[in-house]
Formats: structure tokens, sequence, C-alpha cells
């Protein structure tokens, strides 16, 4: 059930800049590298370990895993949470005879063949979407960041607006779908957010208020029963306190997925400050926003972007955008040459299969995910 009530009173408990993380991972085949039903199996097997049993989640299809940091202090203490946790979940997941990748999507395996985990809230979500729900066999990288006050929750969410399509764009990494080059750099966001309901770039709402009575309508007429139906992009979060950043594709490597968490923290730290000097630009119209969405999905960080906040709006190349990113924020964060798309796309061009692209990923993903760990790689 939904208590807007309560959310409020969560909000003004909150406390601001905590941070949360959440990370989805494909289970596969350690051989064939295709999707395995093995979440129950692993979450069984992690309840003996106090971390894991706090840290694993189900997510829709039962060859998904997620792992969350819970909630972080800061940046740097979520980070070292999930470090924690990813360790002993691979570490779990290999003693099991169970293989981890990480993209936004999923290479090889066929979406028909998977199966929606034993919960109310995944029956839910079957039974209200159906195809939709049965075709949404995606990887993401979620952020929370915690924002004290529903009113500045909500202003940060729409001053985050149009920053959500230049963190797409960084965090690119899915360019199959089903057995074939889709073409894009992030099929995960063609196939879940273009798919869903409510989803994507939400409007801008401006208050507490207009976000309450538009929950209340949805409520009022059945459309929702829980507030994680509302699936947008960037939301407040009524049960964490926190603004929600859930625009990004899976990060293929441990590195790529700390820089990018680390770079969106620091964008809603920054929507914060703006909020509170008074200083954050006009809202912008959604049919601008959606076009650099296209952009990102299209052509991640090889295409152009539109600077919406220029005086005159004009492209710009995508593959500056962390610059402008890191010189709004004033992050110190690096990122390599070339994101996950990027590199899988060079692959594709250089006539790799589906298959060979996906293992030289799922590789990297193990090697960079258990670096200057003490135990032995399985």
């Amino acid at each position: 059930m939904i208590d807007l009530a309560i959310a409020r009173e969560t909000f003004d408990a909150s406390t601001d800049l905590t941070v949360g993380l959440e990370e989805e991972f494909a289970l596969l085949d350690p051989e064939t590298l295709e999707l395995v039903p093995a979440f129950e199996t692993l979450r069984e097997a992690g309840m003996a370990d106090p971390v894991l049993a706090e840290s694993i989640s189900g997510e829709l299809i039962s060859s998904e895993i997620e792992i969350r940091s819970g909630g972080g202090a800061d940046i740097a203490d979520a980070l070292r949470r999930q470090a924690d946790a990813r360790r002993r979940l691979f570490h779990l997941a290999a003693r099991n005879g169970v293989a981890l990748g990480s993209t936004g999507t999923h290479p090889l395996s066929d979406y028909r063949d998977q199966h929606i985990i034993d919960t109310d809230h995944y029956h839910r979500v079957e039974d209200g979407l159906k195809y939709v729900a049965w075709r949404n066999n995606t990887f993401s990288l979620h952020v929370h960041v915690g924002v004290q006050g529903p009113d500045r929750a909500v202003r940060v969410c729409d001053r985050l607006r149009p920053v959500l399509p230049l963190l797409l764009a960084v965090s690119a990494n899915s360019p199959y779908v089903d057995c074939r080059d889709s073409g894009l750099h992030s099929a995960r966001t063609q196939t879940f957010t273009k798919s869903f309901p409510r989803c994507g770039v939400p409007d801008a709402f401006g208050s507490w208020a207009a976000w309450e009575e538009y929950v209340d309508l949805l409520i009022r007429t059945g459309s929702i029963v829980e507030f994680t139906q509302l699936w947008w992009s960037v939301r407040p979060h009524h049960s964490f306190g926190t603004v929600e950043v859930r625009v990004c594709d899976a990060q293929a490597t441990g590195p790529e997925s700390d820089a990018l968490a680390t770079l969106i923290a620091a964008c809603v730290a920054q929507a914060a400050r703006e909020v509170d000097a008074g200083e954050t630009p006009p809202d912008l119209p959604g049919r601008l926003i959606e076009e650099n969405m296209w952009r990102a999905i299209r052509y991640g960080l090889d295409g152009r972007m539109l600077d919406l906040e220029a005086r005159r709006i004009d492209e710009y190349p995508a593959n500056e955008i962390v610059d402008r990113l890191r010189a709004w924020t004033g992050a110190d964060v690096s990122f390599a040459d070339l994101n996950g798309a990027q590199r899988q796309r060079r692959a594709i061009d250089a006539g790799a299969t589906p298959a060979e692209v996906y293992a030289e990923t799922v590789r990297a993903t193990q090697a960079t995910f258990y670096e200057h760990d003490e135990e032995t790689v399985p």
C-alpha cells in the first residue's frame, strides 16, 4: 500500500547525500554463458553470509540477481560496502557453479525461456504488464542519494531531467537484443524505458504537492498499488527518502560502475545546491530531452548531443559529456577511453559474433570485480 503521509515524513527525516547502490547481474552457465534460473539457489545459499543475506535481492526473472550496498554515509562508504557485497556474491556464485555477467542486455538467451521469480510484487508486475514484463530481460545500475525535504527531492528530480540522457550515454552498454546487433548503444533503454508505462523522463512536478496529487490519482483510479510502479528514470523514493537515478545500463567492470555511481551522486548533489540557491534553469519541455534520450540510445558516446541549456541550442560531440559533467559537479572521477557499448561496437565492426563479444565482456567483468581480491579468482 502507498501511504503518502509516511513518504512525506520519510523525506522530512532524510539526511542529505547518503548513498545507496543497486547493481543487477545476469546469472550464467559458465560454459555456454546462457542465462540460468539460479536466483533462488543463490539467495538460499547466501543466507549463511550475514552481508549477503542483507544485500541480495531479486529482480523480476530467476536468471537475474541484484546486489545492494545498503545505506552508506556518503559515496565512499557506499562504494566500500558495494565492493564487499560484490566480492561475496561473485564467490558465492562460483561456489554454486554460476558465472555473472554485467551488460544492459543479455545477447544470447531467449527471453521466452526466462521465469518470473516467485514474489507477490513480481507476480503483480507480470499480471499487470504481461508481454511488457516478459520481454524485460535487462540489467541496470541504480543510485540512491539522500535528499532532505519532500519539496527539495521533487525539485532535484526536476533539475536532473536534462541530465538523464547524458548519464545514459556515458553508461551505454547494451548493443545486443535477441541475439542480434540492434544497431543501438543502449538496447536496454529501448526495451525497458520505451516499453514500460510511467517510465523514462518524467514531467517536471515542481513541488511535493503536485507529485502527491498525481500519485494519489493513480491510486484512486487503480492504476498502481505500489509507488515503485512509477518506473521513471529518476524518482523520489518513498521508502528511503532518496532521489533514485535509474537511467543507466549495468557496467561491465568494477571501476566503471564505481566511477558512474560517483558521477551520479555528484550530479544529485549539484542539483540540490542549485535548488537551495534558487539557481535552477527553467524546466525544459520533454520533447527536447527526449531528442537527447534518442541520441544516447542510438549513438551513445559516439554521437552528438543537443546543448539544451545554451542560449541557442546547438550540437556538441557526445564524447565531451564526462568533461562537461565534471565541470558542472566538480566531481573528481575518470573513465576509460571507450565505454562498454563502444568496446562492443568496435568488436562487432571487426566481425566478432555475439557469443565472442559477450565472452570477452564476461571475462572483463570477472577480472575487474575480483581485482585486488585476497581470494583466488575461481
